[in-house]
């Protein structure tokens, strides 16, 4: 695949052009380490480094031409340069354009939210499937295109590794792609260039303030997705969250609804609510789900939502759903041969974890115990390690405080800073172990027939990063292990 220079700043502000704009591109990159003759450059400024440091280096290796913010003070010969006003918006726009503009020739929906975002992106994609589409899913736990596993590091990829998989759904013949939507790829323009056909939005609750720094600026990270849907678009809220409506303030797109307690262009009613499943009432039909809680029942209906906005069977669609299981690590239960139930759940927010306990609270006979085993990730919004290990110890019986993913943090500060959270009442509650797997396995041994063990924090996760390395450790395959140890 060859562009011109010129064809792929087509759209984009130009500021400044110093060289040829008919020199021929074969490769585009933002790392200079990827940088191979006939490359374009764009010099992004990241959280980390900045790009433009490296420009001499790409051009040392052979690039034909740049992108960047600021013209650098010596031009080398035979290499063209442009500057623009934000070079991370250009990267976003140079990469669709690259790769055929790819999201245009799907229908493609963006989910976003603080919880539910991967369970409502799979469900979605499955459902799909099952309806006879080819689909794609871009998501945290993995990327498919159609039958195809292709392996996911961010819940959102960066535009160029996002549109060389979007054009590699369009090559596979891909129908529609389900993506989720992250705040950071809204605020570092990851989805710049996109074209939705709809954003769906689950609900906004603390996190992320590590790299937002403020839940306002959080809050416009997501609302910014809704901003700049297309007025082709439908934009799908939660009316029963606070922010549901601030999502589609500025939105063009056509406005759609759904809820449980509000008014709301789609309604459900929750008939029962057990560990063998959910009854509801959508549009007027009782169906039985497999999947548990008051949380995927606005899963659920924001699916079932989204289908009839893509002009889907109702019927088809509801008998579809009601046999289908949530994305790996998402309240992912095993019944050990000695009666215990056990609970992975990828909860690492203080609501995802209250929702959590909250639905084994609503299904659990009231004599067995819960048992949580909860920690807080390194190197991460550190005000929500408080609050995180008090819900779990106003909702359990039991709290084993251990290590999540400590990055470069030392394991036993974290819990520190978590055992702070916990009032003087529930202490008597808490054991401290930081050691993960030993928590787990004490948690197995402390649980008789009929208890609840939940397992918070890591959910589909195959590793642990401990000091820049990550170790295989895969929270269900130690509990399962370890029930069959103790039963």
């Amino acid at each position: 695949m060859r562009r011109t220079f010129t064809e792929l700043l087509s759209g984009i502000t130009i500021l400044d052009l110093q060289g040829s704009g008919t020199v021929g591109i074969g490769n585009i990159c933002f790392d200079s380490r990827q940088v191979k003759p006939g490359s374009l450059f764009i010099a992004v400024k990241g959280t980390v480094s900045d790009g433009h440091d490296y420009i001499g280096k790409a051009v040392e290796l052979g690039v034909s031409a740049v992108v960047c913010e600021t013209m650098p003070a010596v031009l080398a010969e035979g290499v063209s340069y442009a500057v623009v006003a934000d070079s991370a918006i250009a990267l976003g726009l140079i990469a669709s354009e690259f790769y055929d503009h790819p999201s245009e020739s799907m229908k493609v929906v963006g989910v976003t939210g603080t919880n539910g975002k991967t369970t409502v992106a799979t469900l979605l994609f499955k459902l799909f499937k099952e309806l006879g589409y080819k689909v794609g899913l871009v998501s945290t736990v993995e990327n498919y295109i159609h039958n195809s596993v292709v392996p996911s590091t961010h819940t959102t990829p960066d535009p160029i590794a996002l549109n060389t998989l979007l054009a590699e759904m369009v090559a596979a013949g891909c129908d529609y792609c389900f993506m989720e939507v992250s705040s950071h790829a809204v605020a570092q323009h990851r989805i710049a260039g996109l074209q939705f056909t709809g954003g769906v939005f689950t609900n906004l609750t603390h996190d992320h303030l590590d790299f937002h720094k403020t839940f306002d600026a959080y809050l416009k990270a997501k609302r910014g997705f809704f901003d700049s849907l297309p007025k082709s678009a439908f934009a799908l809220t939660n009316a029963d969250d606070r922010n549901g409506q601030v999502m589609l303030q500025n939105t063009k797109a056509y406005k759609k609804s759904y809820g449980l307690k509000n008014m709301a262009d789609f309604k459900v009613r929750i008939i029962e609510d057990e560990l063998s499943g959910l009854i509801l009432e959508i549009d007027g039909q009782e169906v039985w789900f497999k999947l548990i809680g008051n949380f995927n029942a606005y899963n659920l209906l924001s699916v079932y939502a989204t289908a009839m906005l893509l002009e889907q069977d109702s019927n088809r669609v509801l008998t579809i759903l009601s046999r289908l299981s949530s994305a790996e690590g998402r309240f992912d239960y095993i019944t050990a041969p000695n009666g215990v139930i056990a609970i992975v759940d990828y909860a690492h927010t203080p609501d995802a974890v209250q929702n959590v306990l909250s639905t084994i609270q609503s299904v659990r006979k009231g004599i067995e115990q819960v048992i949580t085993v909860i920690g807080c990730g390194g190197d991460r919004d550190r005000t929500k390690r408080k609050p995180m290990a008090q819900i779990a110890c106003d909702w359990s019986d039991k709290v084993i405080l251990t290590s999540d993913n400590p990055r470069s943090e030392e394991p036993m500060e974290i819990i520190r800073e978590m055992e702070a959270g916990v009032s003087p009442e529930n202490k008597r509650k808490v054991l401290v172990i930081a050691d993960r797997g030993e928590a787990i396995r004490t948690a197995c041994h402390l649980a008789k027939a009929g208890d609840i063990i939940l397992v918070a924090g890591k959910g589909h996760e195959k590793y642990q990063e401990i000091k820049g390395v990550k170790h295989p450790f895969d929270d269900k395959k130690v509990l399962t292990e370890q029930l069959i140890q103790v039963g």
